[in-house]
Parts: structure tokens; C-alpha cells; sequence
């Protein structure tokens, strides 16, 4: 009973679910379900494959960072002072020390691993970005669609709540509990607490953006005439909310998830530069970019590294999720 996600596209053939074979005979044609319509458009669109080959890529890299690092780097942790000049305390060589067993060269002072710390640093920055857009995309989900369905003074407190926290300061917010929070919580210690904090924090003041989406799908979605004949057929909320519902919604619901993640890992790495991050000596890209201000007119390559790591990978999800919401936009040309 569940009705399609979304309205007919422009390009469709109203008569298409029939066609004529040479031989005169009349066969049925396959229907086409809005994820195959969804992929033929993706497929047309070459920056969105590209941005999304480039983040399979940097998943690949950050699942199987320790293989990578054995092979082509040195221990993120592990000081080179043998690579440093003692008198100017930066890389020897050109280009931040960038030769055949350093292939990003080495940080000043330490001379720890540059490609080794990026390569670990892609773990912190991916981590965050994805848990917090599911912890995000979970809570907003629920809570936007209990507001839109029910509605009443249920809509009324869910979206003066989600008003509160979209003007709420996150940064402040964030930089403020980490300096309460003690040094081990649920098990955890040191940059796992760090961690868990952001990613809860993060997700928490994401929600309310994934919940108004949510909730304007519903209110539209609620009146629909297979929700209203569902209803008539004596289906329970239950089931109207998880079969007639819920199906609907995993088109824009999945969209502003590829969006959010960018955002996070952005948010990820503007708290490490500013001290509320993961703890050193933990790689992480903001917090390499923050060491890096004090060595950058000697040494430019230590801040530049990580800061186009930043940029590629933010650049690739917001190119991958532009696609994604054009492949399922019905009024799409492609």
C-alpha cells in the first residue's frame, strides 16, 4: 500500500509499462524503483562519482590505516630528530622534508611522520563526521516524525525545543563541557572520552536541522490518499508510521546525511585547532594545523598538508551529496 517516494518524473513515458516487440507482441515492461532511477541519474553525473570514489577512498584509507602506515610510513608517535636541523629546528631539505621514506615530509621540532599522522587523522575526522550524522539523523527522524504526525502540543514542545537548540552556540557549547568532563567516563579515558563527548554533542545540536526536514515530509506526507486509506482500513499508527511513513522518508532523510558529515568533520577539526579536540599526541587535521601556525613562514608544507586534506575530503561529501539530492529530486533533469 506503501505509495512511490515521489511523483512521476518529466521524463517518464506514461505509457511505458507496456512495449511492442518487432514481431507485433505486446510484453510488460520492469517498473522502475526510485533507488534504480535515483543510480541512473547518480550514474550521469560525473562529479558526484568522482566525489564519491574519493570518499570510498578515504574510508578504505582510514579503515586500513596501520597496514598503510607498516608499508609506507613510520609510527605517527615516533620522533625523527635525525631529520630535524638542530639549529632551525625544521625538517632538513626542501618541501618539509619530503623525500623517499617521508613521502609528506616531517613536523617540525619532532620530526614525527607527516603521511603517518594524516593517515590517522583521516580516522578522527571520519569517525566523528559519520557517528555524529547517525546519532543526528536517529533522534531528529523520530522526534520529527512524532511532531508532524501527532502534531498538537507534541509538535508544539518538539519544535520550540529544536528553535532552542538550532540558536544555541555549539562551538561554546562543546569547548565548555570538555573542560568538566572527567578524564575517564563509561570505560573510557583520555581521547576516547574526547571523542565519545563530540560525537554525542555534535549530533545533539544536529538533529533539530534533520527533525524540521522530517517533520515538513510528514505533515505533507500524513495526508497523502494510501496514508488516508490505510487508515480507513483500520491500520494503526504503528503501521502507518513504519510501512506508509517511514519508507517515504529515506530519500530526503539519506540526502542531508551526505550533507551533515562535511559539517561535521569540519566541526571536528575547528574544535582540535582550538584545543578542545582529541588529545595530543593523537593525530588529528585541525589540531595539526593549530601546532602548525608557529612554524608556518619557516615551514608553509606542514600547514598546507593537512589543511588540503581538510579541503579534499569536505570537497568530495559535498560533491557526492549534491548528487545524491539531485538523483532523487523528481523534477530533476538528470
Amino acid at each position: 500500500m506503501t505509495a512511490p517516494l515521489h511523483d512521476t518524473p518529466a521524463d517518464a513515458d506514461p505509457t511505458a509499462d507496456i512495449s511492442v516487440t518487432p514481431s507485433g507482441e505486446t510484453r510488460a515492461v520492469e517498473g522502475r524503483s526510485l533507488g534504480r532511477i535515483a543510480w541512473n541519474r547518480l550514474k550521469k553525473d560525473k562529479l558526484a562519482l568522482t566525489g564519491g570514489i574519493v570518499v570510498v577512498f578515504l574510508v578504505l584509507v582510514a579503515i586500513f590505516a596501520p597496514l598503510i602506515v607498516d608499508a609506507f610510513g613510520h609510527p605517527p608517535e615516533e620522533f625523527h630528530e635525525d631529520q630535524i636541523d638542530p639549529l632551525l629546528s625544521t625538517p632538513i631539505g626542501s618541501w618539509g622534508g619530503i623525500n623517499s621514506h617521508f613521502l609528506l615530509g616531517v613536523e617540525p621540532v619532532n620530526g614525527r611522520d607527516v603521511f603517518s599522522r594524516i593517515i590517522y587523522g583521516a580516522r578522527i575526522s571520519l569517525l566523528v563526521g559519520f557517528l555524529a550524522a547517525v546519532f543526528a539523523v536517529l533522534v531528529g527522524t523520530v522526534l520529527g516524525v512524532i511532531a508532524g504526525y501527532f502534531g498538537g502540543w507534541l509538535d508544539a514542545v518538539i519544535s520550540r525545543v529544536m528553535d532552542m537548540l538550532l540558536s544555541f552556540p555549539q562551538l561554546l557549547f562543546i569547548i565548555a563541557l570538555i573542560s568538566v568532563v572527567p578524564s575517564q567516563l563509561f570505560g573510557l579515558s583520555g581521547t576516547g572520552v574526547r571523542l565519545l563527548v563530540m560525537i554525542l554533542v555534535i549530533g545533539f545540536f544536529g538533529w533539530p536541522y534533520v527533525g524540521r526536514i522530517v517533520r515538513g515530509q510528514t505533515l505533507s506526507l500524513r495526508e497523502r490518499e494510501y496514508v488516508e486509506a490505510a487508515r480507513s482500513l483500520g491500520a494503526g499508527r504503528g503501521y502507518i508510521l513504519f510501512k506508509e511513513l517511514l519508507p517515504n522518508l529515506i530519500a530526503p532523510i539519506t540526502v542531508y546525511m551526505t550533507l551533515m558529515i562535511p559539517t561535521n568533520i569540519l566541526t571536528e577539526a575547528a574544535l582540535s585547532f582550538l584545543g578542545a579536540g582529541v588529545k595530543p599526541p593523537t593525530a588529528s587535521w585541525g589540531q595539526m594545523l593549530s601546532t602548525a601556525i608557529s612554524t608556518y613562514q619557516s615551514d608553509p608544507m606542514f600547514m598546507i598538508i593537512p589543511g588540503v586534506a581538510i579541503f579534499i575530503t569536505v570537497m568530495a561529501f559535498n560533491l557526492f551529496g549534491d548528487g545524491v539530492r539531485d538523483a532523487f529530486d523528481p523534477k530533476g533533469a538528470r
